[in-house]
């Protein structure tokens, strides 16, 4: 019998991040968990690309759009069940036996997010990100573990630059369910930017994407 989970992780001059989040992987693998590994890239300038291939993973390329690449990721995947990550997300140790228990739903899950040397400000921030989800609306620093049917019954990820998270998350309402384990994402933008700042920007970037503002505007915004 084949593993059933494709991994597909979109990057963009991911190379500081990329070997610890396949590392993160490699006890699905060898519990068979993992049948592929494929890395959707936008165009990287450092080493990703380099990264990815000597981890042996099938490297698809194209425009940097977060959307676009990961429905082109997903269109190659072969496996009954895809794990999308991001490339600065590490699952933790523990992770294959509440897949393992997940796979059994049908449904498609989300991990409950928590930030690396995130503090008092990632605690709080990952809080509410987790009673969020909760209410339907995970985002994808979470992670994504769907099944394969059901990703081509909601039509899969639009080629949007932005809030592609956003967009699939609405098309699953109903089907999301907790995969009782946790993604661990870089806190370095929010330290970067601040907390409350950064907070403050992705609620608005999300108010302004339901209320009609559409994602190529919110990109342009977001990289100013």
């Amino acid at each position: 019998m084949r593993a059933p989970i494709s991994v597909v992780v979109p990057t963009l001059n991911a190379e500081p991040h990329l070997g610890a989040c396949l590392t993160a992987l490699m006890p699905g693998l060898e519990a068979g968990l993992i049948r592929e590994l494929i890395v959707t890239d936008g165009g990287s300038q450092d080493a990703t690309v380099a990264i990815a291939k000597a981890w042996g993973a099938e490297v698809v390329q194209g425009p940097a759009s977060r959307g676009g690449q990961l429905a082109r990721g997903c269109a190659q995947a072969q496996g009954s069940w895809l794990l999308v990550l991001h490339a600065d997300t590490v699952l933790r140790p523990g992770w294959v036996g509440p897949v393992i228990r997940h796979l059994e739903t049908r449904r498609a899950g989300w991990f409950r997010l928590a930030f690396e040397k995130g503090g008092v400000a990632g605690r709080i921030v990952a809080g509410w990100a987790n009673l969020r989800s909760r209410l339907g609306l995970p985002y994808g620093d979470q992670g994504l573990l769907i099944p394969r049917a059901l990703y081509a019954e909601i039509g899969g990820y639009s080629d949007q630059p932005l809030m592609e998270d956003v967009a699939i998350a609405g098309a699953l309402r109903g089907h999301l369910h907790p995969v009782d384990a946790v993604a661990e994402t870089s806190a370095a933008r929010y330290r970067r930017q601040g907390w409350f700042r950064r907070g403050t920007r992705n609620l608005w970037t999300l108010m302004r994407y339901f209320s009609g503002v559409s994602p190529h505007s919110l990109a342009e915004s977001y990289r100013r």
